[in-house]
C-alpha cells in the first residue's frame, strides 16, 4: 500500500520490521522501488537479498532488474544489463518468458538490434508478448519495415495477435507511408474484432493523421465509446501534423471539458501545432499553462518548447529554456543543436556539440546529423571531417541517416567527389540519399550531373517525390538549360501528377525566371488556384532578381491587398526590387513595415535592407542598421564592403575587410569581388593585384571570372594594357563577354585602337549580336577622328539589325517618374527645361567649365559637338530636377547607361555652384556629388610658407582657401582638415572629405618623390586649361584643374610670382581691406575696384555695401 502511494520510507520501515520475509515480501518491496523509479535503492535491495541473505531470485525479480537497466539513464547500464543477461543464462531463467521479454525490451531500448534478434531466435517459448516486443523494438529503432516482416512471420506461424500487436504494426505501416498495407492490416484487425479496442483505435487515428486523412481520423475518434488520454493526444497530434493549429486547440478545449487532465504528450503536441501554424502567441500561452500545472521541468515538454522557439526564430528563449532544464536528456541536447543550426549559428552549435562530448551521455545518429548540419558551409569543411571521424569512432558510419547527412555536408562544402564516394559506398539508399546527392550537384551549379543522378534515381526504381523535382529544377540556371533540361522535367511533373504540388509549382515558377522566361513564370503564377505566401514570394523574387523590379513591387502591393501576412522572404524580395531600381522611398516604406511587423532582427531582412540603402546611396542608413560584428553573417560583411566600394570608399572597404578577418567569418569569392571592385574604382592597381594574389594563397578562394574581370578593368583603367593582355592569357578561367567589354571600354578611354579592335573581335565572337561591342568600337574610332570607320561600323549594325540601346535618365518626385531621352522635347515643361539648361551653361562657364567634346561622337564642328553634349538625357533630367525641387534638398537622378565624362563634370560644377548634393546613379556606380569638390588641393610657393598645402576654391571669382596641416601615418603622407568649414567666399558649406582623390600631392617614380606644380596648357584643344604637373624629371603625371584666379604682378620679368595671402574664413571685412592694402603695393585703385566687382558676384547686397563703406573710410 505504501509503495503504491510512493511512501517508500514507510514501506521500507514495515519491510524491515517483518520477522519473517518470503519471496513475495522481497518481490513486493523490489517492484515498489522499480515502479516508483527509485532505482538505486532497488539495486541495493537486490544485493542485500542475494549477497547478504543468500536468497535466490525468481523470474519476477530478474525481469524487474532488467527493467531497471532499461529505464535508468546511466551510461553504464548497457554493461550492467549484459551482466544481468549472463546472470539469467547462468541460473537458467532464459526460458522464462517474462525474463526473456524484459531482455528483449532492454536491447530494444539501447538499439542493440543484433543482440535483440539473436536473443529472440534463442528463445524456446515465444508468446504473443514476445513477438510484440520484437516488433516494438524494430519500430522504435527506426526500422518499421522489419517490424512488418515480423508481423507477417508471426501470422505465418499461427500466433494470434492481440491489441498491442495490431497497434504496433499499424503504427509501423503508417511510418512506411504505405496506405495499401495499412488498410490490409486494418482489415485483419477488424476481422479479429479489435477495431474498437482503445489502443488499436489510437494507432488508427495516428495512422490516418500521418497520411493527412484528418477526416477519417476524426471519424474513428468520434466512434470511440471510451477514450483515454492517448486517444485525445493522438487526435491533437493528427491535427498538429497537418498544420491545423486551430483544430488542435479546439480538440484540447473539448478534452479539458471532458475532465481529462493533460499530460506532457498533450502539451508537446500543442506546442508542435503552434510550430506548424506559426502561432507565436499560442505557443507562449501553452508555455504559461505548462508552468501553471507544474510541467515546466518535464524534459519532453521542454524539448518541444525548445523546438518551438527555434522555429519562431527566438533562439535566445530556446537557449534560456535549455539552461533551466534540471535533467537534460539526449533529445534536449539534439533539439538545442538543431535550434542553433536553424538560426544559422553554426559555430555555437559545434561548441554545444563539444560540450555534449564532454558528458557521459550516449550520442546517437540524430546528434551527429545535427553536428554535420552545422558544418554545412565551405569554411567548416575541416570541422565536418572531424565529425566524420567521430562518427566512424562511434560506429555509426553505416547508419542511413548519418550517411545521408554526410552526403549533404560534403555537397554543401563543395566537395562533390567525396559526397559521390560516400553515396557509392552505401549498400542501402533511400529517397533522402538520392535527393541529397542531387541537391549537392544543384548547390554547386552542376546541372548535367544533377540531371544524370535524377535519371539514375528513376532507373534504380526509387520513387521520385516533390523534393527530388525541386532539387533538379534548381539546377537549371541559364537559358541554355531551359530547353535541354527544364521543359522535359516540367513535362515529367505533369505526367507524374507532381505538378499539382504547391512546392513544385513554385519551383517551376522560379526555374523559368532563372532561365530568362518571365512570361512562363507569370503564366504559372496566374494559373495557381490557391496562391499562398510561398507563391507570392516566388513571383516577387523571380521579377526582383531578373530585371523586372517594377513588376516585383506591383506584386508586393497586390500581395498586401490580398490580406496575406508578409514574411522575411516577402520583405527580402521587395527590398531587392527597390534596390535594383534605386527607389529609396519605396524601400523605406518596406523597411517601416519590417519594423512594424517585428522582422527588424531577422538577419536576411537586415541584409536586404542594407543592400537597398547602399544601392540607393544612403551609406549612413546602412551603418545605422548594421548588426554588431558578432551577429553579422558573411553576407552582411559582403554588402558593407560592396556599399563602400560602390561609393568610392576604398579605405573604408579595406578597413571593413580587415575587421572581417579579425571578427567575422572567412571571406568568400563574393567578398573579394567587392574588395577588388573597390580597388578598381579607387584606381589602386598594386593593392588590387596584392589582394588577388592573397585570395588563393591565404584564403583558398579560387579565382573566378568575376575576379578576373575586376583585375582586367583595374589594369585597363590605368592604361596598363600589356599587363592586362598577359593576365588574360594566364588567367585560370576562360574570358567571357563582360571581360572583353571591360577591356574594350578601357581601350576607348585611352584611345588604344589596336587592342580595342582585338577586344571587339573576341566579344563579337562570343555574341555577334552584342550591341555594346559595335557601339564602343564606333566611339573609339570617333574619338580618334576615324569617321570612315565609324560609318562602316554603323552601316554594319544597320545591316544585321543591331540597334544601340537608347539612353534614358529619370527623376522621381511625388510618386511620379519623369524620364528623358537624348534631345527629348516631349515633356510638358520642355521650354522651362531648355531655358534652365542655358542658365546652367552660363553659370558653370563663368566658374571655369570647358566642354570636353571628345565625348561628342559625331563628325561635326566643335560648336555642334558642344550643342550635342547639352542634349544628353542626364542634363535634361538635371534641369528638370532643379526646376521642380526646393532649394537645398538633395537631388537624385538615374540613368540606364554609363554617364559620360563631360556630364559628370557638369554635375560637379552645378553641385558646387548651387551648394546642393546631387546623387547620380548609373548601372555601374552611385556617385554623390557635393560642395566638397569645389575645394581643390594646392601647394604654397611663398617663402613664408614653402610647400604648405591649402584648399583653394575653384570658382573664378573666389579666392577663399583653408590651410591644411600635414600628418604622418604608417610612413605615408595623409592630409586632414583642420576644420569643417567650407568656402565662405562663394557660399560653399562643405568640408574636406577623407577620400577625396585630390589629396594626392606627391608622385612616386622609382622611389623619388616629385612635387606637383600649377601650370597652364598651351595646346589648342586645352588652351589656357590649368593642371598640376609633377616636377620630377622622370615622371609625366599631371592632373587637370578647374580654372583658378592667380594674382598676377605687373612686373612680368620677375622669375616667379610670390603670393602670400593671410586669410581666415571668418575674417572681418574691414580688416580684410586694411590687410589687402598693406600687402599689395603692386595694385592700383582700378585693380582694387575690379576685385570689388568680382566679390559682388558672390556676396550678398549688404556685404557689398559694407565693402564700399570700408573702401571709402580707408581712402
Amino acid at each position: 500500500m505504501y509503495s503504491k502511494f510512493d511512501k517508500f520510507v514507510s514501506a521500507r520501515y514495515v519491510f524491515e520490521q517483518m520477522s519473517q520475509r518470503n519471496d513475495a515480501s522481497w518481490s513486493t518491496m523490489f517492484s515498489g522501488y522499480v515502479r516508483g523509479g527509485v532505482y538505486p535503492e532497488a539495486v541495493e535491495l537486490f544485493r542485500e537479498m542475494w549477497w547478504v541473505q543468500g536468497i535466490a531470485p525468481n523470474g519476477f525479480l530478474l525481469a524487474s532488474l532488467v527493467t531497471i537497466c532499461s529505464r535508468w539513464s546511466e551510461s553504464s547500464m548497457v554493461f550492467q544489463g549484459n551482466q544481468v543477461h549472463g546472470f539469467v543464462v547462468k541460473f537458467g531463467f532464459l526460458s522464462d518468458v517474462f525474463v526473456s521479454t524484459a531482455l528483449l525490451h532492454f536491447y530494444a531500448t539501447y538499439g542493440i538490434m543484433l543482440s535483440l534478434r539473436r536473443l529472440f531466435e534463442e528463445m524456446g517459448e515465444k508468446n504473443v508478448v514476445t513477438w510484440t516486443s520484437l516488433m516494438v523494438g524494430y519500430s522504435s529503432n527506426g526500422d518499421p519495415e522489419e517490424a512488418v516482416n515480423v508481423y507477417c512471420r508471426m501470422r505465418r506461424e499461427g500466433v494470434a495477435c492481440n491489441q498491442n500487436s495490431f497497434a504496433t504494426v499499424i503504427s509501423s505501416c503508417g511510418l512506411l507511408e504505405d496506405q495499401l498495407l495499412c488498410h490490409q492490416v486494418l482489415a485483419n484487425a477488424v476481422v479479429s474484432g479489435f477495431e474498437l479496442s482503445i489502443s488499436v483505435s489510437n494507432s488508427i487515428i495516428s495512422m490516418f493523421g500521418g497520411f493527412g486523412c484528418v477526416e477519417e481520423a476524426s471519424r474513428v475518434f468520434n466512434r470511440m465509446e471510451e477514450r483515454d488520454i492517448i486517444s485525445w493526444n493522438s487526435m491533437i497530434s493528427a491535427y498538429s501534423r497537418n498544420e491545423l493549429c486551430q483544430e488542435s486547440f479546439r480538440c484540447f478545449h473539448y478534452m479539458r471539458h471532458s475532465k481529462v487532465k493533460p499530460d506532457s504528450t498533450t502539451l508537446s503536441s500543442l506546442v508542435s501545432a503552434c510550430c506548424s501554424g506559426d502561432n507565436l502567441n499560442g505557443g507562449g500561452g501553452v508555455h504559461g499553462l505548462v508552468a501553471k500545472i507544474g510541467l515546466d521541468s518535464n524534459v519532453c515538454v521542454c524539448n518541444a518548447l525548445i523546438s518551438f522557439y527555434a522555429d519562431a526564430g527566438k533562439c535566445k528563449d530556446a537557449e534560456l529554456l535549455f539552461r533551466e532544464i534540471p535533467e537534460k536528456d539526449l533529445i534536449s541536447w539534439n533539439s538545442m543543436m538543431s535550434s542553433y543550426v536553424q538560426n544559422g549559428k553554426y559555430q555555437v552549435a559545434l561548441k554545444l556539440f563539444i560540450g555534449l562530448l564532454g558528458t557521459s551521455k550516449i550520442r546517437n545518429h540524430v546528434t551527429f546529423a545535427s553536428a554535420l548540419a552545422a558544418c554545412s558551409a565551405r569554411e567548416s569543411l575541416n570541422e565536418g571531417k572531424l565529425v566524420h571521424a567521430l562518427i566512424i569512432q562511434a560506429g555509426l558510419h553505416k547508419n542511413l541517416v548519418v550517411r545521408n547527412a554526410l552526403v549533404t555536408m560534403y555537397g554543401k562544402c563543395g566537395i562533390m567527389r567525396e559526397a559521390k564516394r560516400i553515396f557509392q559506398m552505401m549498400y542501402e539508399r533511400d529517397r533522402v540519399t538520392w535527393n541529397a546527392l542531387i541537391g549537392g550537384y544543384t548547390e554547386n551549379e552542376e546541372p548535367k550531373e544533377a540531371i544524370n543522378t535524377f535519371i539514375l534515381m528513376r532507373q534504380d526504381g526509387m520513387t521520385v517525390n516533390y523534393i527530388s523535382v525541386i532539387n533538379v529544377l534548381g539546377s537549371c540556371l541559364i537559358p541554355e538549360n531551359l530547353q535541354k533540361y527544364g521543359r522535359p522535367i516540367h513535362g515529367y511533373t505533369v505526367l507524374s501528377g507532381l505538378e499539382r504540388d504547391s512546392y513544385v509549382q513554385n519551383s517551376l515558377l522560379t526555374m523559368y525566371a532563372k532561365c530568362g522566361d518571365l512570361d512562363s513564370s507569370k503564366f504559372i503564377f496566374d494559373g495557381l488556384a490557391n496562391k499562398n505566401v510561398v507563391s507570392w514570394n516566388a513571383i516577387i523574387a523571380a521579377n526582383a532578381h531578373h530585371g523586372s523590379g517594377e513588376e516585383a513591387l506591383k506584386y508586393v502591393l497586390e500581395m498586401h491587398r490580398t490580406g496575406l501576412e508578409f514574411d522575411q522572404f516577402s520583405f527580402s524580395g521587395g527590398l531587392a526590387a527597390s534596390s535594383s531600381l534605386g527607389l529609396l522611398q519605396e524601400g523605406q516604406q518596406l523597411h517601416n513595415m519590417v519594423i512594424k511587423l517585428g522582422f527588424e532582427s531577422d538577419l536576411h531582412v537586415i541584409n536586404a535592407a542594407m543592400d537597398m540603402y547602399g544601392k540607393c546611396g544612403e551609406m549612413l542608413d546602412v551603418l545605422q542598421i548594421l548588426p554588431t560584428p558578432k551577429d553579422r553573417s558573411r553576407l552582411s560583411w559582403n554588402i558593407l564592403i560592396s556599399g563602400f566600394s560602390r561609393h568610392g570608399g576604398f579605405q573604408e572597404a579595406r578597413e571593413t575587410f580587415h575587421q572581417m578577418l579579425e571578427e567575422g567569418p572567412t571571406p568568400d569569392h563574393v567578398t573579394f569581388v567587392s574588395l577588388l571592385s573597390a580597388c578598381n574604382h579607387g584606381g589602386l592597381v598594386d593593392e588590387g593585384l596584392a589582394y588577388f594574389s592573397l585570395m588563393n594563397t591565404d584564403f583558398g578562394v579560387s579565382p573566378e571570372i568575376e575576379h578576373c574581370v575586376c583585375i582586367v578593368d583595374l589594369l585597363g583603367r590605368k592604361g596598363r594594357f600589356i599587363d592586362a593582355e598577359n593576365f588574360i592569357k594566364e588567367m585560370p578561367v576562360a574570358p567571357n563577354d563582360v571581360l572583353w567589354r571591360s577591356l574594350l571600354s578601357a581601350c576607348r578611354t585611352h584611345n588604344n585602337l589596336e587592342l580595342g579592335k582585338k577586344a571587339a573581335e573576341n566579344l563579337l565572337g562570343l555574341d555577334p549580336s552584342d550591341d555594346s561591342a559595335h557601339v564602343l568600337l564606333s566611339n573609339m574610332c570617333a574619338t580618334n577622328g576615324r569617321w570612315e570607320d565609324v560609318e562602316i561600323i554603323r552601316r554594319k549594325m544597320k545591316s544585321i539589325d543591331i540597334t544601340k540601346k537608347p539612353a534614358c535618365s529619370w527623376v522621381k518626385m511625388k510618386n511620379k517618374v519623369s524620364s528623358f531621352g537624348i534631345g527629348d522635347r516631349s515633356h510638358p515643361q520642355v521650354v522651362q527645361i531648355y531655358e534652365k539648361l542655358e542658365d546652367i551653361k552660363k553659370l558653370i562657364k563663368q566658374a571655369g567649365y570647358v566642354a570636353d567634346t571628345s565625348f561628342a561622337l559625331h563628325d561635326t564642328d566643335e560648336e555642334q559637338k558642344e550643342h550635342n553634349l547639352w542634349n544628353h538625357s542626364e542634363r535634361l533630367a538635371l534641369a528638370f530636377g532643379l526646376i521642380n525641387t526646393p532649394e537645398g534638398l538633395p537631388l537624385k537622378i538615374f540613368k540606364n547607361l554609363r554617364v559620360c565624362g563631360d556630364c559628370h563634370s557638369v554635375y560637379k560644377f552645378v553641385s558646387g555652384y548651387i551648394g546642393r548634393e546631387i546623387m547620380l546613379r548609373d548601372p555601374y556606380r552611385c556617385k554623390r556629388l557635393n560642395c566638397n569638390e569645389i575645394m581643390r588641393l594646392l601647394i604654397s610657393k611663398t617663402l613664408k610658407n614653402p610647400n604648405r598645402k591649402f584648399l583653394l576654391c575653384q570658382f573664378t571669382e573666389c579666392n577663399a582657401f583653408e590651410w591644411l596641416s600635414d600628418a604622418t601615418k604608417e610612413g605615408k603622407e595623409e592630409i586632414r582638415s583642420s576644420s569643417t568649414t567650407g568656402c565662405h567666399g562663394c557660399g560653399g558649406t562643405s568640408h574636406w572629405v577623407k577620400d577625396c582623390p585630390w589629396r594626392v600631392t606627391k608622385c612616386l617614380v622609382e622611389g623619388r618623390p616629385g612635387q606637383m606644380k600649377l601650370q597652364i596648357s598651351k595646346q589648342d584643344g586645352t588652351k589656357r586649361k590649368k593642371f598640376l604637373k609633377c616636377q620630377n624629371i622622370h615622371c609625366n603625371k599631371f592632373i587637370w584643374l578647374i580654372d583658378v584666379i592667380q594674382a598676377k604682378s605687373r612686373d612680368r620679368e620677375k622669375k616667379k610670382m610670390q603670393v602670400d595671402v593671410k586669410v581666415t574664413i571668418k575674417m572681418n571685412l574691414d580688416d580684410f581691406v586694411k590687410d589687402f592694402k598693406g600687402k599689395t603695393n603692386i595694385y592700383d585703385e582700378s585693380t582694387f575696384v575690379r576685385m570689388i566687382v568680382m566679390f559682388f558676384c558672390f556676396l550678398s547686397k549688404q556685404y557689398w555695401i559694407l565693402v564700399i563703406c570700408s573702401y571709402v573710410l580707408t581712402r
